[in-house]
């Protein structure tokens, strides 16, 4: 399972772009809280904290403990992280409310292990997925499926259905997706073109002998 975390949060009575700009200014992360059941709370959240979170955890598949000043903790999966598009600015977080016994969709990181004999053959491995969407319960989330190549030679492959999976984990992937394969060596061939070139005297005398020919004729 992934490993806990926990964030402070605080209610949030101010909206507004104006309003927003103030905050993030000032060191704070506007966000939202929502849930099956659950009214929508606005909240805030520190950067600094938000930001060493990110550093340390898979946010998209780790359950953290939202400690709401006033409210509690509570339990919530990060939904959505809004980013800034030039700068490293986090915008906008959205948190999801989740309960005991309530089955989640989230898409955990595949760690593939061992060394392909294809590869060191000389193909190469292409990796069709780097994450697998899984639906479980909170406390059975993985922190990553382990997808094993040490089997793979050249032109062989491990498919969603080959991966072993947590018990009380499915996959919401087909079965026949490929996660990854080994490519054969590419060879590049170049072709070189031979041309054959006359030395330069060898082309340049038919013209003068023709042009001989020619004062030869008009003198005669």
């Amino acid at each position: 399972m992934a490993a806990d975390a926990r964030l402070r949060a605080e209610p949030r009575s101010t909206t507004g772009k104006g309003a927003n700009r103030k905050l993030r200014a000032a060191g704070k992360v506007p966000a939202v809280v929502y849930g099956r059941g659950e009214n929508t709370r606005s909240l805030l959240v520190d950067a600094h904290e938000f930001s060493r979170l990110l550093s340390r955890v898979h946010v998209e598949n780790t359950v953290i403990d939202l400690d709401i000043e006033g409210e509690g903790a509570i339990k919530a999966l990060v939904r959505e992280v809004q980013t800034h598009a030039f700068r490293d600015v986090v915008l906008h977080i959205d948190f999801y409310q989740i309960h005991a016994g309530e089955r989640l969709t989230v898409a955990v990181p595949l760690r593939f292990t061992g060394a392909a004999p294809g590869v060191k053959a000389g193909g190469m491995l292409q990796h069709t997925l780097d994450e697998l969407e899984i639906r479980c319960l909170p406390d059975a989330i993985p922190e990553y499926i382990e997808v094993d190549i040490s089997g793979l030679d050249i032109n062989d492959s491990v498919h969603v259905g080959q991966l072993t999976l947590p018990e009380g984990v499915e996959t919401l992937e087909d079965a026949d997706r490929s996660v990854c394969s080994v490519l054969p060596p590419t060879v590049v061939k170049e072709a070189v073109a031979e041309a054959v070139v006359a030395p330069e005297e060898e082309r340049v005398e038919p013209e003068v002998i023709s042009r001989r020919k020619e004062e030869a004729g008009e003198g005669g």
